[in-house]
């Protein structure tokens, strides 16, 4: 089988492919149209973070297998084109996240000390020290936005040399800020006013894209220092140049652009211009975060293992779901089941949980039941960020929030064959939502947030909490209908005074469709689910 490497990864870890029977490619620097032009024989691909991986590409991808992504991040993988076409996508979530915590808090020096400006200074012999002071880190606040992998490391560092640190990242439970030891702050306002740095370490979604934009660094102290290692586009680029004009922001550490260059062009073939590159009080990196020895030998390994034994056949951690046979075959449903159920909470409410509680009823009570805990906590996840949702680093994902997540078993069911029920226990409540599956894929929600339903999981739902009285589920379809949006099924549930409709729909549903059936006269809440 052959494997095409389009980005540069560790020697010893093509060399193990090559051990282990593959012919490798290694073609570096070509152009996305040059790529797909020569992929149509292979039956791998790996990459980092340069080449797209999306649609077109997989369009002439006539034999391939499996894609590796040589790194944490999905942001160059179309999941969904690998998983129409049957592509497994992998990547390596855990293997260099040392070395992009590192960078970030090297930039923080830099921007704090003025040691790139000064460095340019001296080899231009200007040595006068006057013009370039800067200030000390310790005795400081660090405020970091995002308490995952990267941003636990570097709030570990920067209390190292004596920076208070206060944390923003509404999916991470109290205790695991204690374990930390970060200050949670509830709002990311508390966390501008407050903080000498900021520093971001969240994946680029809806949620976070431009999170930080000029309303928000007026209210930060003037002169804070920002720093940006994680994704371009967490912060507005061109509402952070002028506060770095304006003096607003004193110092900028920037490692990503919203709009990357191409990180493999020779001096002089690539005529990238930024604004931010024209400031002298911002340090830019080419996108160095995983650019590390260390790094490069840890996701080289990591990614050339999980594509040799995807080749093989071999059932791996996969981004998305991974291809099944013989038994297992039986089992597909089922994990697309749980993933879907996982889903729900997060589209739906917005308190942070506590304990995941899966019940597995009937015949399912006496299966392996490892990989549809994992759909179930991939699902989980996707809502909050698509970064963390693989099978790779779920789990340890979901540990790292402080969630704790419980399995037990049931063989007795009164009406079901087999049953999956997810319990979201959070400080104040328990939801519970519980489905199945008829026959080889039919797959059911049978319970919504304790209102007994029977309902096809559909691309778009609109579950609707309503007061159970004439009239209310009509003016819901009148509206829909004008919107020329189709109710393609309908089911509901009463409990008390109150019912649930849920919808499943067939055209384009915009927030403002979601805001007209939330006003309507007996509606009590609205919530748009995507399964």
């Amino acid at each position: 089988m052959r494997i095409l490497v389009t980005e540069k990864i560790a020697e010893d870890a093509l060399q193990y492919l090559r051990d282990q029977g593959f012919d490798v490619d290694e073609r570096l620097g070509l152009s996305q149209a040059q790529i797909e032009g020569i992929v149509a024989p292979y039956d791998g691909l790996i990459v980092r973070s340069v080449t797209q991986v999306n649609r077109s590409l997989l369009s002439h991808a006539d034999a391939m297998k499996v894609v590796g992504r040589a790194g944490n991040g999905i942001d160059n993988i179309d999941v969904d084109a690998c998983t129409d076409k049957g592509i497994v996508a992998v990547n390596t979530p855990e293997a260099n996240i040392m070395a992009a915590a590192e960078l970030a808090v090297g930039l923080a020096f830099c921007a704090f000390r003025n040691i790139c400006l000064a460095d340019q200074g001296a080899r231009r012999d200007e040595f006068r020290r006057g013009k370039m002071i800067g200030n000390e880190l310790e005795g400081k606040t660090a405020g970091i936005i995002g308490l995952g992998r990267i941003g636990s490391i570097v709030a570990r560092k920067l209390k190292g040399i004596g920076m208070s640190v206060i944390a923003y990242d509404p999916y991470i439970t109290e205790e695991r800020f204690e374990r930390v030891g970060a200050e949670k702050v509830d709002r990311l306002e508390d966390l501008l006013v407050r903080s000498d740095l900021i520093t971001f370490h969240t994946p680029k979604t809806k949620e976070t894209y431009n999170m930080v934009d000029a309303p928000q660094l007026a209210m930060c102290r003037r002169g804070v220092r920002i720093v940006n290692a994680a994704r371009g586009g967490l912060v507005n680029e061109t509402a952070l140049y002028d506060a770095l004009v304006s003096g607003q922001v004193a110092a900028a550490g920037i490692d990503v652009f919203d709009k990357e260059p191409s990180y493999d062009r020779k001096p002089g073939e690539l005529n990238f211009q930024h604004p931010l590159l024209t400031l002298p009080n911002v340090v830019v990196t080419p996108h160095l975060g995983a650019s590390t020895h260390e790094a490069n030998h840890n996701v080289g390994t990591a990614v050339t293992e999980l594509v040799a034994r995807a080749l093989k056949g071999d059932l791996v951690a996969a981004i998305n779901m991974p291809a099944m046979s013989g038994p297992w075959s039986e089992m597909r449903p089922y994990l697309s089941l749980a993933e879907k159920l996982g889903s729900i909470y997060y589209q739906a409410e917005k308190a942070r949980v506590n304990r995941l509680e899966i019940v597995y009823g009937g015949e399912l009570a006496s299966s392996e039941t490892g990989l549809l805990t994992l759909s179930v906590l991939k699902g989980f996840l996707g809502p909050i960020s698509q970064e963390r949702v693989n099978f790779v680093n779920v789990s340890r994902n979901v540990e790292q929030m402080g969630v704790e997540v419980v399995e037990s078993r049931t063989t007795h069911l009164d009406k079901y064959t087999s049953l999956i029920t997810v319990r979201f226990v959070t400080e104040t409540r328990t939801l519970s939502v519980s489905g199945t599956v008829f026959g080889k894929d039919a797959q059911r929600i049978t319970d919504f947030f304790g209102y007994p339903m029977d309902f096809e999981p559909m691309n778009q739902v609109l579950a609707v909490q309503n007061e159970d009285r004439p009239g209310v589920i009509g003016r819901i379809g009148t509206l829909l209908g004008e919107r020329e949006i189709n109710i393609a099924s309908m089911n509901w549930g009463r409990k008390g005074t109150r019912a649930n409709a849920v919808l499943g729909l067939e055209g384009e549903v915009t927030d403002d469709v979601v805001a007209a059936v939330s006003r309507l006269d007996g509606v009590l809440r609205v919530s748009l689910l995507h399964f």
